[in-house]
């Protein structure tokens, strides 16, 4: 067995879904950008999400994180409501210190770096295993060096950001998520701030998590990266999904019009 298909066998569905979505519905005032999103993400699984902009992609990972609240419907990770828990019958919202832990298990990566310029490479990454986590100094600072290695930054680990190009930064960046140890690693186009040849060493580091098993749910114009390393593609447009499934059926073979006029704009 390759180490691929060692990956896609650790990715087959548990019977219940890390991340569950059921009817959720968000609006920006009278514009409705989620409008009913169901959606089931399993253990291993890699979900791409693809749509054109202003689709509801990167509201739905917010969502998930609870960096946006959501008006309607319910997110579950690993069974626990995201941002809300039930108060007899009435749906109220969680404090601080609870969405702190649950944000923990659905790290995300932005599409800006969003360190903090202060702070090292290593200082970054420890900072959560700190503050949430609760790990002492020592530990955090060898799990932060551990995995800035696994991104290819040990000598870069007493770095400023200042002094790491930007896709130095990102990986920083998805070092810090994953060093959390999270159920769910979420990806809101990470390249998309990169300039091209940066773009490489970014990407390359996401397919080597995928290969090893993380759950990731991956909002993404890439479409030959979506194609190489999603068990699943999701297409939205106007606040829904309108197409999931295989990459090769999504991707290769389009029946929808919509996602045929999307793919053809990207040339993919």
């Amino acid at each position: 067995m390759t180490a691929i298909d060692a990956a896609a066998v650790s990715r087959l569905p548990d019977s219940l879904p890390v991340v569950a979505i059921r009817g959720v519905t968000k609006s920006f005032g009278t514009n409705r950008v989620l409008a009913g999103v169901d959606l089931d993400v399993h253990k291993g699984e890699v979900v791409s999400v693809i749509g054109p902009s202003g689709s509801g992609k990167t509201t739905l990972l917010r969502c998930i994180n609870f960096l946006e609240s959501y008006d309607g419907g319910s997110i579950k990770v690993d069974g626990v409501e995201v941002g809300y828990r039930d108060d007899r019958g009435r749906r109220r919202p969680r404090s601080e210190r609870e969405l702190a832990k649950i944000r923990a298990e659905t790290a995300m990566v932005f599409q800006m770096f969003y360190l903090f310029p202060h702070l090292t490479a290593a200082q970054n990454v420890m900072l959560g295993l700190r503050k949430v986590r609760g790990m002492d100094k020592p530990k955090a600072r060898a799990v932060a060096e551990r995995w800035l290695d696994r991104v290819g930054l040990a000598d870069k680990r007493d770095s400023l950001p200042s002094q790491l190009s930007g896709g130095q930064q990102q990986r920083v960046g998805i070092a810090r998520a994953v060093a959390m140890d999270p159920k769910v690693l979420l990806l809101d186009e990470i390249t998309s701030a990169l300039d091209p040849e940066l773009v490489g060493e970014v990407l390359a580091v996401v397919r080597q998590l995928a290969d090893e098993g993380m759950t990731m749910i991956v909002v993404t114009h890439e479409m030959a990266f979506a194609r190489e390393v999603s068990n699943r593609v999701v297409f939205m447009e106007g606040g829904r999904i309108q197409v999931e499934g295989p990459p090769d059926s999504v991707l290769r073979n389009p029946s929808h019009e919509r996602l045929k006029a999307f793919l053809k704009r990207l040339g993919g």
